[in-house]
């Protein structure tokens, strides 16, 4: 019996798998839905800066798929951190005010993404990323728009659709804030 309980939901916060693939799914979906973003409104971030970061050539879709393996590993990160106890006790708490104590967990994980969304953008492309072209000598991520309005916008539409599918994807809803993640 102890077994049932312990491996009840495969996707849920119980299973060592939930949240990794939660968030490893809800990164990919909101990298998606951030190159979707860039590619409208400069194709080129996603065609050569992208890739010239990392010293490559602008080749197919390269440029893609280093930007989804970021949302990937970003989202894994989120995934790790909203489900920890301090985290997730404050996304569980029982709220003081009338607009908080009408919002749900999922909504609560929702901003949790949009927070984590704007913190990713304050710290790798503002602080991170021109160290980074500065050590390479990256000629063509010069022009990496790292403090443009659409990078802002960007990052946060990955960290809300990023907190959207995990809070879809991961039930965090039934667990006491106060009851230990693993057993």
């Amino acid at each position: 019996m102890a077994s049932d309980t312990q491996n009840t939901s495969l996707v849920g916060i119980d299973s060592s798998w939930g949240w990794p693939l939660g968030g490893a799914l809800g990164g990919a979906l909101g990298a998606a839905a951030f190159g979707l973003l860039m590619w409208a409104f400069d194709p080129d971030v996603l065609a050569a800066a992208i890739p010239a970061i990392y010293g490559l050539e602008p080749v197919g879709v390269v440029g893609w798929a280093i930007h989804v393996a970021h949302g990937v590993v970003l989202g894994i990160a989120f995934g790790f951190l909203v489900t920890r106890q301090p985290i997730l006790g404050i996304v569980k708490t029982t709220a003081e005010t009338d607009a908080l104590s009408r919002t749900g967990v999922m909504s609560r994980v929702v901003a949790a993404g949009f927070v984590f969304g704007l913190a990713i953008w304050a710290i790798l492309p503002l602080i991170v990323l021109p160290v980074w072209i500065e050590a390479l000598g990256a000629q063509a991520a010069d022009d990496f728009p790292a403090t443009a309005v659409e990078s802002l916008l960007g990052h946060v539409l990955f960290g809300t659709v990023l907190g959207l599918v995990f809070a879809v994807t991961i039930d965090l809803g039934d667990r006491p804030a106060d009851s230990p993640l693993e057993e």
